[in-house]
């Protein structure tokens, strides 16, 4: 039986407001910053990636300006498919029942496998109409996700919420709205894990002429965020409305992620097997 320590052993949890300005109605909260700064950042990365033609093996498959217009498109997938997969796979009953409160996006509720699905689909739309290659756009989008993801789950910590299980660490926090126990603060485990860590062996595999061979860097991500999160789970609180799955192990999290091992392997294999750009592949 895991024995905790007494909640006064535990780290206190730091006093953020979620809420950076309150002007009457109009806030502007950390979570919401945390979409806009990893967008405008993941934007300002991913132009880079498009004008260094030498990371490509000579020619960069998608213009900077063609990656302009593509932001857009992404960001309306992520944020939609984001809520629908928060709607669909975490919360399917009460939003059935209460079904306008499915808009209302400033209470919180968006899963990360729905905005990736959703993003996808939104890429592979814009590469459709605009004739380029569906899957280096997934590459460019893969290379910057990380920033976001790491942003993310720092304003999840800053919101106290998505908290960790139980535990006896030393480096517990008692989370305001997560009970007297000291619990795991999986949120920064992601952020360590889902973010930094994937960003940075991402931007090796990069240098390392990656981007050359269309897929590999989506696949990588796709496969490593699969992984980290897998990982991460085993330490999150799984949601309330859920549970555990399947004798009591499982997390919806873990569910949702076990595909995307079979898919990023996939891609790097495919990747693998196909001629780099260098070589002529378009």
């Amino acid at each position: 039986m895991l024995m905790l320590a007494p909640p006064l052993l535990a780290l206190p949890f730091p006093n953020i407001d979620p809420v950076l300005i309150e002007l009457g109605p109009f806030a502007i909260r950390w979570y919401a910053l945390a979409y806009i700064g990893g967008l405008l950042f993941g934007w300002w990365m991913a132009k880079r990636l498009c004008s260094s033609p030498a990371l490509w093996g000579g020619h960069a498959p998608i213009k900077p300006e063609e990656f302009d217009d593509a932001v857009v498109w992404i960001a309306v997938g992520v944020i939609l498919g984001g809520r629908i997969g928060y709607v669909l796979f975490y919360n399917l009953p009460f939003y059935a029942a209460n079904p306008w409160q499915a808009f209302t996006l400033w209470h919180g509720g968006m899963a990360f496998h729905g905005g990736f699905l959703g993003s996808i689909l939104a890429m592979y739309l814009f590469c459709r109409r605009r004739a380029l290659p569906f899957v280096s756009m997934l590459d460019i989008a893969a290379s910057v996700v990380p920033v976001g993801l790491f942003l993310g789950r720092l304003a999840n910590f800053v919101n106290g919420e998505l908290w960790g299980r139980p535990t006896d660490v030393a480096w517990a926090f008692v989370f305001p709205h997560g009970g007297p126990e000291p619990r795991h603060p999986s949120q920064l485990y992601e952020a360590g894990l889902e973010g930094l860590a994937i960003f940075l062996i991402l931007q090796i595999a990069i240098r390392a002429g990656a981007l050359a061979r269309p897929g590999t860097v989506a696949g990588m991500f796709v496969f490593l965020y699969g992984c980290a999160r897998i990982f991460v789970e085993f330490f999150r609180e799984p949601d309330p409305q859920i549970g555990y799955l399947l004798g009591g192990w499982l997390t919806m999290g873990m569910l949702l992620s076990l595909p995307m091992l079979a898919l990023g392997s996939w891609l790097v294999w495919r990747a693998r097997r196909r001629p780099a750009l260098s070589a002529g592949a378009a």
